[in-house]
């Protein structure tokens, strides 16, 4: 596995904690997430730091709070990428067996979420080879339903719109490119 690769499933993993429900300890989760950023994605390390400050500042118990309320009562900001991408419909149907399908075929098991939650679809991504696989659902998935979710939060300075515009800064980065390019355009599971 080359360290690109292995970096990014690092940031995926730890995204998918900042973007599960809250437990444990969040300000070191992101404190934690936002120190391998600045190592390789400046930008996003500067969107993750107000969310820091937020989590550390923050008691447990307001964090889920806010959490549950931008993500669960508020259906423009669900954190489904099926859901953003087609709305209730057959269409999110066929995606998420689509979806099912691609994790069973990767052997990835998923968790309690339902599969196309944004932190499950990272913990794939987090244990994912094949880069024609990671690239076609961060491109196709995860980046227009983060655009989505991101304009339905309405404050630009939500603690959880910061986490998010890091994650989006991060997958828009020169990795999914470089990777692609690695693999020459072919299904292609990167050499250890």
């Amino acid at each position: 596995m080359s360290a690109a690769l292995a970096t990014h499933q690092e940031l995926c993993r730890h995204f998918a904690a900042l973007l599960s429900y809250p437990q444990g300890d969040m300000g070191g989760a992101a404190r934690t997430c936002q120190a391998l950023l600045a190592e390789h994605h400046r930008p996003a390390a500067a969107e993750l730091e107000r969310f820091c400050a937020f989590v550390e500042a923050q008691a447990a118990a307001r964090v889920e709070e806010i959490y549950t309320a931008t993500f669960d009562l508020q259906p423009v900001c669900h954190p489904y990428v099926g859901y953003q991408l087609f709305g209730e419909s057959k269409q999110r149907t066929l995606f998420l067996v689509k979806l099912q399908e691609c994790y069973r075929n990767h052997g990835y098991l998923p968790g309690a979420e339902l599969v196309d939650h944004l932190s499950e679809v990272l913990r794939f991504l987090a244990t994912a080879q094949n880069v024609t696989a990671r690239a076609e659902l961060i491109n196709d998935g995860m980046l227009p339903a983060l655009a989505k979710i991101i304009q339905g939060i309405e404050d630009g300075e939500h603690p959880y719109g910061d986490v998010l515009r890091a994650l989006q800064g991060f997958l828009s980065g020169e990795f999914v490119t470089a990777v692609a390019a690695h693999a020459g355009g072919r299904e292609k599971e990167l050499e250890p």
